[in-house]
């Protein structure tokens, strides 16, 4: 793999590639509280089945930059980095796959600049308008998504997650995963990465800036229909997901133009690692 950063939306990411120069590029993108480590098992699969893989550390990430504010980690700044990225690898139309919050910034790239997605692969992350009617309507919901209010708390949280060498972030890892979903190696690159500087406070406020804009929303909220993605679309859920109910992956896909569902029974919200050879066979013929 090579190692590089690129300038995009005025701040560098640091972006790991990999793959023959010529072949079809293939962006990955991580969620909380990975970084490009987080499709480790997806990127040789990719590589061996002839595709140009581009993953970047997304901003407030590892070695990417972390720029100060919240506002500077809003959905739609997140979203013109990657349009950014595209245009310094020369790619007109992306063939994207996020997970997580990468999968929060691909649906948004979707909807606000399908002119730059050709395809798109989803992993255990709603619809943007799903996830907010079911926030506002869904206790149950509401309930799963318990920590996203907890970090919402300036410098205490950064402290608890951070103190004992990560234990408490680190445990929140593992036990969202199945037994053996994240090794004590792989903890152990995630928290060199947690511990670069500013990484946390970064990462953290990915959901602060959400909130805020939850917030303004609700407050002019109106009702509308919610947004249709026009791009061809595959959604991959494991169903044991702790934080994001398996409500709201059949609406989701049902927004979708040209939607296919996939749900894996025994899988987490870390499906990528769950179900890592079918994901990434799903994968493979999706982006081809």
């Amino acid at each position: 793999m090579q190692n590089q950063y690129i300038t995009t939306n005025n701040i560098k990411l640091h972006v790991t590639t990999d793959g023959p120069e010529k072949g079809t590029p293939v962006v990955l993108l991580h969620g909380f509280p990975e970084f490009h480590y987080g499709w480790r098992h997806q990127i040789p699969a990719l590589v061996e089945a002839g595709f140009r893989v581009i993953v970047p550390d997304q901003r407030g990430y590892n070695l990417s930059d972390k720029p100060k504010g919240i506002p500077a980690y809003d959905v739609d700044v997140l979203a013109g980095d990657i349009v950014g990225l595209l245009d310094a690898f020369g790619i007109q139309k992306a063939r994207l796959a996020g997970h997580d919050w990468g999968a929060v910034v691909a649906w948004t790239l979707a909807l606000n600049h399908p002119e730059r997605v050709e395809k798109l692969a989803i992993l255990n992350v709603p619809h943007p308008d799903v996830m907010t009617e079911f926030v506002l309507r869904n206790p149950a919901q509401r309930r799963k998504s318990w920590y996203v209010f907890f970090f919402q708390i300036p410098v205490y949280v950064e402290w608890i997650l951070s103190k004992n060498d990560f234990e408490y972030l680190g445990r929140m890892l593992t036990h969202s995963g199945r037994k053996n979903t994240f090794t004590e190696a792989n903890v152990i690159e995630y928290k060199k990465a947690w511990s670069q500087k500013g990484a946390l406070t970064g990462m953290l406020n990915w959901y602060r800036a959400a909130v805020r804009r939850g917030v303004k929303y609700t407050f002019s909220w109106k009702k509308s229909p919610a947004r249709r993605v026009q791009v061809p679309t595959l959604m991959l859920w494991g169903k044991h997901d702790i934080a994001l109910s398996v409500e709201m992956a059949r609406p989701s896909i049902d927004l979708c133009e040209q939607g296919e569902l996939i749900f894996y029974e025994k899988a987490t919200h870390w499906v990528q690692h769950d179900a890592a050879p079918d994901v990434n066979q799903k994968l493979i013929e999706f982006m081809r």
